[in-house]
């Protein structure tokens, strides 16, 4: 375990999360945004139709349906970001 946190094309890419957009971070960002709103779209389902539809089949829908909009969103975002940062 300690030779993954240690890894150094580990700390490089983590770094360059932050630092560069390219291909790679853009597809992570990407990744990491679609289950944060999955996540989202459940906890919301479950709040919304938990009694009506049940809880589980309420969460199921809402983090199917989430990424719908959040995906959108995130590639045009990155899109002008990389319009910006090479202007």
């Amino acid at each position: 375990m300690f030779e993954l946190v240690h890894d150094p094309v580990l700390i490089k890419f983590l770094h360059s999360l932050n630092t560069e957009l390219n291909f790679t971070t853009g597809f992570t960002w990407l990744i990491i945004a679609v289950i944060l709103s999955m996540i989202g779209g459940a906890i919301g389902g479950i709040i919304l139709a938990g009694k009506d539809l049940g809880y589980q089949f309420a969460a199921i829908i809402g983090s199917l349906f989430a990424p719908a909009g959040v995906i959108p969103a995130v590639i045009f975002g990155l899109f002008i970001l990389n319009l910006l940062a090479n202007h």
